[in-house]
């Protein structure tokens, strides 16, 4: 349920919506004993299904209430409407720093006032024990008045832990500005988590970019965990070297190689400008390089933002896919593998798990999302970093149409993980697990053809093992490789009865897996479409239209898709394609009904709700 314009929820009369996201939606009210308007932010009906949320929802908010400083949004009160969980805070007038961003440059004075209001107000909450989750522009709100504010503490607390659809396997975050370890879905965050997003903030602001930016919130995330950073002065060479080794520092992927504290990071960074004779000026205001990226309809995770600016999303980012679940702490990196000699065991997996990538060990990791995982629920002054989804240009892509992991290759093209596989299926040939090594050995080689030949040789030997097909599947979801991750979970429901328990769960993955491959370019060199027409014909038709909407006629793909809609009416893929098509065809106001009908149904498999709800908060 919503809360409705014009209806009382307890001592608040609910004025006008002011945004929604993955995670809540903020309303405008008025509290009539008190003469003030408040923001209302609710969380998302799904927290619900978890037995325990409300009783740690009050927990958590009583922390988070007791934050008073003059640079954190405050909240006044926290109840619940009919079993519907909502905080109250205070109402600022403003603009988050994210759309101030994307409309204009920052002066040198609100460089400073950012630092100082962001790092006081941070490093006040870190020594009261409360780490914020989701440091981002657009949960720093820059009030008419000229006070600067840090929104949503807390809400990253409130929504984890917990074992509702959009908490227990989602990462709290955003993918530009995730940390690391969040990145992997560590639990044991501190400090130095927080300390990371704020150092991306000041990268963003010095540099004029992010660190991190490309077409899924996966790719991003994986640069998070494993890519060095682009070092500031190779983007923008008017960064002082002593700037550069703060953020350095400070954007450590190894935590106590960062400032010890908040505190510690924000005199450094005022410092270096010090000691440096170049004009701040000089080096931020130049020109804008921040170039906004392609649309993308992924998941990514995010917590929201508070007040009239709200966002909110579900991490994603930080933010994995619906197919997708935190992989184990313990597991290794994706550049030193499980020992290929060992079986794995099977990972369980939720199918409300979008927006965590978790642990991914692989590099085309997470979640979820605007401009890839940022989330802006703004008011009047709602944005967004993307650009219409017709000027996008394609990201570089392989001759599968796919975005590839980087290589990691020895000498020769080969790689120590290629050849240890070799030498595990030359032992053991029959051994499906052998074949999913190489597979996945090669495919992070680049060698994708070879990788395609030794999946379809491990999908021949697993028979019925359905713990190997989610093991290979998930590995290739893992790695954007939709297309391969398709042909796993149909070969899966090949051999799984129609009435097994997983089967639901299989045919959600099978569809996703496609509806996301359908957008690549080669689908049908390296897909059996004559089996998907047989085993799902109304996906294999909308399999067909997405194609043709990325990559022929969007007439077409209207033509198909009214073709299933003739024979299958309210089919949830089908909508979602239609709203799709309405986005790329200039008609976003039909998009965004669609989009916003799509995320009210909770009937929905919980994929086509990350990603219609991650389109929203792309959409101006």
């Amino acid at each position: 349920m919503s809360f409705n314009t014009g209806e009382n929820v307890g001592a608040y009369r609910v004025m006008e919506k002011l945004g929604r996201g993955g995670m809540a939606t903020v309303f405008k009210a008025y509290h009539a004993s008190l003469d003030r308007y408040v923001a209302l932010k609710v969380l998302h009906p799904a927290f619900l299904e978890d037995p325990n949320f409300l009783a740690r929802f009050q927990r958590e908010a009583r922390l988070v209430a007791k934050l008073e400083h003059t640079n954190i949004v405050p909240v006044y009160d926290f109840a619940d409407h009919e079993e519907q969980p909502y905080l109250v805070m205070k109402y600022v007038e403003g603009e988050t720093l994210k759309a101030h961003l994307n409309r204009d440059r920052l002066s040198v004075d609100q460089i400073w006032g950012v630092v100082d209001a962001v790092g006081a107000g941070l490093g006040y909450a870190h020594k009261e024990g409360i780490l914020h989750r989701d440091i981002k522009p657009s949960n720093v709100i820059m009030a008419t008045d000229g006070r600067i504010y840090l929104a949503d503490f807390g809400l990253a607390r409130i929504a984890q832990s917990g074992e509702s659809t959009l908490s227990s396997d989602m990462i709290m975050g955003t993918p530009q500005y995730i940390s690391p370890e969040q990145a992997k879905g560590e639990k044991n965050l501190d400090n130095g988590t927080d300390i990371y997003s704020f150092a991306v903030m000041l990268y963003e602001m010095v540099v004029g970019q992010v660190p991190f930016s490309s077409d899924t919130p996966f790719s991003i995330i994986h640069d998070h965990i494993y890519s060095p950073l682009p070092l500031p002065h190779l983007v923008n060479p008017n960064v002082p070297d002593e700037v550069e080794r703060v953020l350095l520092k400070a954007l450590s992927k190894e935590r106590p190689d960062r400032y010890e504290n908040v505190e510690a990071l924000s005199i450094a960074f005022k410092q270096a400008w010090d000691d440096t004779d170049v004009d701040m000026a000089d080096v931020t205001m130049t020109s804008p390089i921040r170039k906004p990226g392609p649309i993308d309809p992924l998941p990514t995770p995010a917590a929201p933002a508070i007040v009239p600016t709200a966002s909110t999303v579900a991490p994603e980012a930080q933010a994995k896919t619906v197919a997708q679940e935190e992989k184990s702490a313990e597991a290794p990196p994706a550049s030193a593998k499980t020992k290929v000699s060992e079986k794995p065991e099977k990972k369980k997996r939720n199918i409300w798990a979008f927006l965590a990538v978790g642990l991914l060990l692989i590099a085309a990791v997470l979640f979820a999302l605007n401009a890839l995982g940022q989330d802006d629920l703004l008011t009047s002054l709602e944005d967004t970093e993307q650009p219409p989804i017709e000027e996008v240009e394609a990201p570089p892509s392989n001759d599968l149409g796919e975005v590839p992991l980087p290589p990691v290759r020895g000498e020769q093209g080969t790689s120590p993980e290629i050849e240890e596989a070799r030498e595990w299926v030359g032992g053991e040939p029959d051994e499906p697990y052998a074949h999913k090594a190489l597979a996945l050995a090669l495919w992070d080689a680049r060698q994708f053809k070879e990788a395609y030949e030794q999946l379809n040789e491990a999908l021949d030997l697993a028979g019925d093992e359905l713990d190997f097909y989610f093991d290979i599947g998930f590995e290739f979801m893992d790695r954007d490789a939709w297309q391969g991750a398709a042909q796993v979970f149909l070969q899966a429901l090949i051999v799984t009865p129609e009435n097994a328990p997983e089967t639901q769960e299989l045919r959600d993955l099978f569809h996703e897996s496609l509806y996301r491959g359908a957008g690549m370019r080669e689908i049908s060199k390296f897909l059996p479409m004559e089996e998907i027409e047989r085993i799902d014909p109304p996906m294999m038709t909308i399999a067909e239209a997405r194609h043709a909407l990325h990559h022929g006629d969007p007439e077409d793909a209207r033509h198909l898709l009214e073709e299933l809609n003739s024979m299958m009416p309210n089919m949830p893929e089908a909508r979602l394609l239609e709203a799709e098509i309405n986005l790329r065809t200039h008609n976003p106001d039909e998009a965004r009904i669609q989009f916003e009908t799509l995320t009210n149904d909770e009937n929905i498999p919980a994929w086509i709700w990350m990603f219609a709800n991650e389109n929203l908060e792309r959409m101006p």
